[in-house]
């Protein structure tokens, strides 16, 4: 009778081992599939500038930036290695420009939304230098007048509050009556300037201001984004992005 016992008591050790080593091996496995193990794409590695870090899971890509340009700009404030004037006849918000934390995820392979959700205030892409893109609204939800036109730098930016700095407009440093890549919306599809790969103005773009056709980046094509070609307000600015996004937005934290 006690060899009985004893045997149970030596099979319910090994049950108990068995349990905690598959437990074990499932708590390791799920370690191994964490987010920001598989390898960013060429396209994104090779555009986006070193001040932007990216990490991959293999379905989404995630960019993280200070949210500062690389470029000169009054918003750096005197005595800034980087400030310049501001434009004769132009003004500057209060503040300088402060480093932010940006963390942007969106999709590898974006496909269109069935129903179209219009851009928001705040951040709604990410440009190769780690500048936010916004819309062509201001606080209210109004479209820029003409004396919120008077705060931009020739880079089509400004700073906001909290020193948040970010582009409106195309410019000197992202596009300039051409056909560069600016960088990507939060739905995953790119932005480029004013020109289609060929050198022409595009003739097609929908009521989101993009088309599908091919691109120096994409050559067998994607739908992508364009700066408008319509000089606002006279003001030889060009609005990067208004209406709403073709794919389904992912996330923006700042």
């Amino acid at each position: 009778m006690k060899s009985i016992k004893n045997n149970l008591v030596i099979l319910g050790i090994a049950l108990s081992i068995v349990t905690i080593v598959s437990c074990s091996s499932s708590d390791s496995d799920t370690t191994t599939e964490a987010e920001g193990t598989a390898t960013v794409p060429t396209l994104f590695s090779a555009n986006y500038k070193t001040a932007v870090t990216l990490s991959s899971n293999g379905t989404s890509l995630t960019l993280k930036s200070k949210g500062v340009p690389d470029h000169v700009t009054p918003y750096w404030g005197t005595g800034n290695t980087l400030y310049e004037a501001q434009t004769t006849g132009y003004t500057v918000n209060p503040g300088n420009l402060q480093e932010q934390v940006f963390v942007m995820t969106i999709p590898l392979n974006p496909v269109a939304a069935s129903s179209k959700e219009e851009t928001s205030l705040g951040p709604i892409g990410m440009a190769l230098n780690g500048v936010a893109i916004y819309n062509d609204r201001e606080g209210g939800n109004v479209p820029v007048d003409a004396g919120t036109l008077k705060s931009f730098d020739r880079a089509g930016a400004h700073s906001g509050p909290g020193g948040l700095y970010h582009y409106h407009f195309n410019g000197d440093f992202t596009s300039d009556d051409d056909a560069k890549l600016i960088g990507w919306l939060r739905d995953g599809f790119p932005i480029y300037g004013r020109k289609d790969k060929d050198g022409t103005y595009p003739s097609n773009l929908d009521s989101n201001g993009g088309h599908t056709a091919a691109t120096a980046d994409y050559p067998a094509g994607i739908y992508h984004y364009h700066c408008s070609n319509v000089n606002y307000m006279d003001s030889g600015f060009y609005i990067l992005k208004a209406g709403s996004y073709h794919g389904t937005k992912g996330t923006f934290t700042f």
